[in-house]
């Protein structure tokens, strides 16, 4: 199918603008020949930019097609998560970013340094790119599945010109251009899913109609409370989970914490913090409104049994193949928001991924003193370095699953031990280095193990029914239209459980506790560990630790760039109430 004229010209005014942006941050201002305008914007951006920046980062292209998937496939469970973040979002600006915030390190991972030595702040680097790569390449993917089934691109052509875009603008324009472009693209997000709903509301009646038809069909539940962890989304689950993942991302991930190096001052980063909650959640809960405007759409003949599709991630992109085409523009619109989610996750990985490469590989391992502008060369570099290497990943991306559980996982088995080790860092002065070293291993390995070993049992859907298909449609696809009788009935749950025992129970455990069992594996053998060495707690310095009053502090932070290379020469940083 190709797409109409206009929106060819929808979709390429909105690549060029973000190359565009890019480029006008180049040639404005510092022209971005420092690190503290490269890195940090000068620490001059404001709450609206840099509020959309974190929410923007966070939510992508496999949150746009992985959250309106599980909900068509799945039902309304998982929109529980969005209460975990109320929760999170004081343990993270009122715990974690005064800590940071005091010290000013470009990396996050130079405070480990401090704290427990730089071998934890290299494996936890390490750990951090790892997770930060394989996320990236996982959203290229999310896009080019978009653009393969609605413009007819190749997968491959898709992947390298979303990844080569991202890179060009974040190369040469630095954090600001980075941040105002996902404030532009953010809009452009809202913008499709938004578009998705209007357009299945007008067809069954509004925005009730929708959500009639969800609970009609039995995809609206909102109240599981099993304790059972083998159950894949409970209460229980989402709200744990949910939590440890949201203080992991935007309390101790580099990709977030740098952006609040991007205001003022500690008061500004609080507050852009609690504006970054409130229109993720309403982001989030869209996407998965979404999923069920599309069910609304396919009620009655389900398009993966039907064979036009193979997973529910391609759920969304047929849905505008089928209802937006003939309104030009429309679709121009919705692909301009796809590649908009993925723009805005790359750009930030990539930007981060360069800064903890030079900070925490080059500097310290090399004890090399290098100048200031030679320095932004380095990081320009390592951003066109890491955007090929996402690239070349993004091709490896379709062997995994549904890409929300995908990412979700990716997120848990890396982000819960680090989180622990952040939190033993500043919470609780008795560990030490050797056993928060042990720790991080320890539980950097249980969670691999627990997160990729297997074999897992497969997810389980809802009933989905094709009594509405066309019977010539089966033969259109290539699929037997006499198999079809067997899949109108929904599964039973007997069925289902007889099945999952043949699983080891280890890895029949519901994905979302993977970041709360790696965060408790590393806490509980750190603490162990510590008992065997000598304690520093009386020595430690009292900026690296958790300060209930921080504000009203001043501090003059003057690091030596042989053992720490931070942003300038001198710093202050000024925590206001």
């Amino acid at each position: 199918m190709a797409l109409g004229a206009f929106d060819y010209v929808v979709l390429t005014v909105t690549l060029l603008s973000s190359a565009a942006i890019g480029v006008y941050y180049r040639l404005t201002g510092g022209k971005q020949q420092t690190t503290q305008e490269y890195m940090l914007g000068d620490k001059k951006l404001s709450i609206i930019p840099v509020g959309f920046s974190l929410m923007a980062s966070f939510m992508c292209a496999t949150a746009m097609f992985g959250l309106s998937s599980e909900n068509y496939l799945r039902g309304t469970q998982f929109m529980v998560i969005n209460a975990s973040n109320i929760i999170g979002t004081p343990i993270v600006a009122y715990v974690f970013l005064p800590v940071f915030y005091k010290l000013g390190y470009l990396s996050v991972y130079q405070y480990l340094e401090e704290r427990f030595g730089k071998s934890t702040r290299i494996l936890a680097s390490v750990a951090f790119s790892i997770q930060t790569v394989l996320r990236t390449a996982l959203v290229l993917y999310a896009a080019s599945l978009a653009l393969n089934a609605i413009a007819g691109f190749s997968q491959t052509a898709s992947m390298t010109v979303v990844g080569i875009l991202c890179t060009f603008y974040s190369t040469v324009g630095g954090i600001k251009a980075v941040i105002v472009t996902d404030l532009f693209q953010s809009l452009l997000m809202f913008g499709s899913v938004f578009t998705v709903i209007a357009v299945a509301a007008a067809e069954v009646g509004g925005l009730s109609g929708i959500w009639r038809i969800a609970y009609d069909y039995g995809r609206v539940e909102l109240f599981n409370f099993q304790i059972d962890p083998t159950v894949r989304h409970s209460w229980w689950s989402l709200m744990l989970g949910g939590m440890f993942t949201y203080v992991s991302v935007y309390g101790v991930n580099q990709v977030q914490v740098q952006r609040y190096l991007t205001m003022k001052n500690y008061g500004t980063a609080v507050r852009t913090l609690w504006f970054c909650w409130p229109i993720t959640a309403f982001l989030s809960l869209s996407m998965c409104f979404a999923g069920l405007a599309i069910f609304s759409k396919y009620r009655d003949c389900d398009p993966i049994k039907e064979g036009r599709i193979t997973s529910g991630d391609q759920l969304m992109a047929l849905f505008v193949l089928d209802t937006m085409t003939h309104i030009p523009g429309l679709t121009g619109l919705f692909l301009a928001g796809v590649c908009s989610s993925a723009l805005c996750s790359v750009s930030a990985a990539l930007n981060s991924l360069a800064a903890v490469t030079l900070e925490d590989y080059v500097t310290p391992l090399t004890n090399f003193d290098i100048p200031d502008g030679k320095r932004v060369v380095w990081l320009k570099v390592l951003v066109v370095v890491y955007g090929i290497l996402s690239i070349a990943l993004a091709f490896c991306a379709h062997f995994v699953g549904p890409l929300l559980q995908a990412s979700m996982t990716i997120l848990g088995i890396i982000g819960g031990p680090m989180l622990a080790v952040f939190t033993l860092g500043i919470l609780i002065p008795y560990a030490n280095q050797k056993g928060a070293l042990v720790g991080l291993v320890a539980g950097l390995v249980f969670s691999f193990v627990l997160g990729l070993g297997g074999p897992k049992p497969p997810v389980h859907n809802l009933p989905t029914y094709t009594n509405g298909c066309s019977p010539d449609s089966f033969l259109d696809y290539g699929v037997n239209a006499s198999s079809t009788a067997t899949l109108l009935l929904p599964t039973s749950m007997s069925t289902h459980e007889i099945h999952e025992e043949n699983y080891m129970y280890l890895y029949r455990i519901s994905y979302m506790y993977y970041i709360v069992i790696g965060f408790a594996t590393t806490v509980l053998v750190a603490l162990v560990a510590s008992l065997f060495f000598e304690s520093n707690a009386n020595t430690l310095d009292p900026k690296l630790l958790f300060s209930a009053n921080p504000n009203g502090v001043e501090r003059q932070v003057e690091p030596s760039r042989k053992r720490l290379s931070t942003v300038s020469k001198t710093v202050t940083f000024s925590i206001n109430s």
